[in-house]
C-alpha cells in the first residue's frame, strides 16, 4: 500500500473524519430502526402464536371434558378416569390429560393419559385452588366452575397447564400442552429478524458509504483544488457538473480562484516593474555617480584651500555623495535579493579573522571590544558575513553607545554573533520593525546619515545563508542586543538550493513544453 493510499486510509478512519460520522449515523439510525420493527414484530407474533396454539387446546379440552368425562359415572373408578383420560388425550394428540375424583374421607383417584409425562404434581398449586374453587354466581357468570389456565415451564420445557370442574358433581380434569415446537418455532423466527436486522445494518452502512462518497468525493475534489491554490498554483479550477449546492460551491471556488490569479499576476506584474525599475535606475545611476564620485573627492582634497564660506557646502556635497552611492549599492544588492539571483560563494574562514578584517577595515577597533577565540573555522560566504557585521556593528556604534561589544561562540552546528551596545535600547514599538526596509524610528526625523536598508540587507542575507538575525534589549536595561545565528556549514543549505531550484526550472519547462 502506497503511503497516500494509506495516509487516506487513516484520515478516512478518523472519528474527525465526516464519512466515519455519516456511515455510524446511518448505522445507528438502521440499527435502531431494525431493532423496535424486529422487537414489535417478534412480540406480535409470539403472542399471536402462542394464543392460536393455547386457544385450541383448551378448547378442545373444554370439548372433551363436556363429551367424554361429564359422562362418567357419578362415582367412577380408577380404571374409569383412566381410560376417560386416554381417549380424551388420543382425541386431540397433543396434550396429556389428568383426571382426579374423591372418595369419601378425602382420598383422591386419578387417572391420566401419560403416567410419565403428567402427574398432579406437575399441576401448579395455585391454578388446583383456582379449579377447585367455586365461584360466585354473579351476572354473566352463571356457572360455579370455569376454565383455567396458566403457563409453566418443567424442566427447562415450556408448558401449557389448564384445569376444569364438571359441573353438578364429577371429576377435575387437567391437561398439560407442550408449548416446546412453539418456542423453536420464535426462536427461528428470533434468529430470522436477527439477520434481517444485521442485513439491514451492513446495508445501511453500504448506502452511507455510497451516500458518503457522493456527498465527500466533490468536497475532497475541493479541498485539494484549495491546498494546490495555497501552494501557489493559481490556475488550478474545479471541473463544475450539476445544479445542487456542491456545484455552486464549487463555481464559487473558480470565480475566486479565477479573480486572484488575475490579482496575483497583476501584483507580480507590478512588482516586476518596480524591481526593473529600481535595478535599471540604480545601474544608471552608477555611472554619472562614478563621476560625481571623483569630481568630489577633489574637491574634498582641496577643501581646506577653498574659501571658509564655500568648504561647508564642499563637505555637504561629499558626504551626501558618498551616501547617495551606498544607497545606490544597497539598492542594487536589494534588487537581487528580491530578483531571486544572489547566490552563496563559499570558503572556509576562520570567524576570529574575518570578525577583526571587518572592524580593521572601517577604524573600529577602540570603538569595538571583541571576544572570539581563533581557530572557530566555518564555511561560509566572507563577503556577505562582512556586510552583516558591518550593518550590525555600525548600526551599534550610530544608535547605541561605546564600546560595542561583539562576543563570538558556536552552539552545535551553529555560529552564534553577539552584538551589544551601551545605548538607550530600541523602543518597544520599534522592535518589530527594526528590519523593515527605509523603517524610521521616528517620522519627524525622516533623514539619516543612512541608507534605511543596512539591518533589511544584513537580515536577508542570514537568511540565504539559512541562518536568522533577533534583536531585543538587554536585560539588565543597558543597549540592544542583535544575535547572528548562522550554519557552521552553509555548503548542504546551497547544494538543496540549487538542486531545488534546477527541479523547479525542469518542471517549468515541463509544463511549458505540455
Amino acid at each position: 500500500m502506497s503511503d497516500a493510499a494509506r495516509r487516506g486510509l487513516l484520515t478516512g478512519l478518523r472519528w474527525t473524519s465526516l464519512r466515519l460520522r455519516l456511515v455510524v449515523v446511518f448505522a445507528l439510525v438502521a440499527l435502531t430502526a431494525a431493532v423496535s420493527a424486529s422487537g414489535i414484530a417478534y412480540w406480535l407474533n409470539r403472542e399471536a402464536v402462542l394464543t392460536r396454539t393455547q386457544d385450541a387446546a383448551l378448547g378442545d379440552f373444554r370439548q372433551e371434558m363436556q363429551n367424554r368425562a361429564a359422562s362418567l359415572p357419578l362415582r367412577p373408578t380408577k380404571d374409569d378416569l383412566q381410560n376417560t383420560a386416554v381417549q380424551m388425550a388420543s382425541s386431540s394428540p397433543g396434550y396429556s390429560v389428568l383426571l382426579v375424583d374423591k372418595r369419601d374421607g378425602g382420598k383422591p383417584i386419578v387417572g391420566n393419559s401419560n403416567l410419565d409425562t403428567f402427574t398432579l404434581d406437575n399441576v401448579p398449586l395455585s391454578l388446583q385452588q383456582q379449579v377447585n374453587k367455586r365461584q360466585p354466581e354473579e351476572s354473566g357468570s352463571t356457572y360455579p366452575y370455569h376454565l383455567f389456565w396458566q403457563r409453566t415451564s418443567i424442566r427447562g420445557t415450556p408448558y401449557l397447564v389448564a384445569g376444569t370442574k364438571i359441573i353438578g358433581g364429577g371429576p377435575t380434569g387437567y391437561m398439560l400442552k407442550s408449548l416446546d415446537q412453539e418456542r423453536q418455532d420464535l426462536n427461528s423466527l428470533a434468529w430470522s429478524l436477527g439477520i434481517a436486522t444485521g442485513l439491514a445494518l451492513v446495508g445501511s452502512a453500504l448506502l452511507a458509504q455510497a451516500a458518503a462518497t457522493t456527498v465527500l468525493r466533490p468536497v475532497q475534489r475541493l479541498g485539494d483544488a484549495a491546498r494546490k491554490l495555497g501552494e501557489g498554483k493559481l490556475d488550478t479550477r474545479l471541473v463544475v457538473s450539476g445544479t445542487d449546492e456542491l456545484a455552486d460551491l464549487s463555481r464559487t471556488f473558480n470565480r475566486a480562484a479565477s479573480s486572484l490569479e488575475k490579482k496575483v499576476a497583476d501584483m507580480s506584474a507590478r512588482e516586476e516593474s518596480s524591481r526593473r525599475f529600481v535595478a535599471d535606475m540604480s545601474h544608471e545611476l552608477r555611472t554619472p555617480l562614478t563621476a560625481i564620485t571623483a569630481v568630489a573627492e577633489v574637491l574634498e582634497d582641496e577643501a581646506d584651500s577653498l574659501d571658509p564660506m564655500i568648504a561647508p557646502a564642499v563637505h555637504l556635497v561629499v558626504s551626501e555623495t558618498r551616501r547617495l552611492n551606498d544607497l545606490v549599492e544597497n539598492l542594487m544588492e536589494v534588487t537581487r535579493f528580491d530578483a531571486g539571483t544572489a547566490r552563496l560563494v563559499l570558503d572556509t574562514v576562520d570567524v576570529a579573522d574575518q570578525v577583526t578584517a571587518c572592524i580593521d577595515a572601517r577604524a573600529w577597533l577602540d570603538a569595538v571590544d571583541l571576544d572570539a577565540e581563533r581557530g572557530m573555522m566555518v564555511r561560509l560566504d566572507p563577503r556577505r558575513l562582512d556586510v552583516i557585521l558591518a550593518n550590525l556593528i555600525g548600526n551599534a556604534l550610530k544608535h547605541g553607545g561605546s564600546p560595542v561589544r561583539v562576543a563570538v561562540r558556536t552552539d552545535g552546528d551553529e555560529l552564534v554573533i553577539e552584538v551589544r551596545d551601551h545605548g538607550p535600547g530600541i523602543p518597544e514599538d520599534v522592535l518589530p520593525h527594526v528590519f523593515d526596509r527605509f523603517y524610521k524610528a521616528s517620522a519627524s526625523r525622516p533623514r539619516s546619515e543612512g541608507s534605511g536598508l543596512g539591518l533589511s540587507i544584513a537580515m536577508e542575507n542570514a537568511h540565504i545563508h539559512g541562518g536568522d538575525i533577533t534583536a531585543s534589549n538587554s536585560p539588565d536595561g543597558d543597549g540592544a542586543v542583535f544575535v547572528l545565528r548562522l550554519p557552521r556549514d552553509a555548503e548542504q543549505l546551497a547544494r538543496t538550493r540549487t538542486e531545488r531550484d534546477h527541479r523547479a526550472q525542469a518542471r517549468d519547462e515541463k509544463g511549458d513544453a505540455t
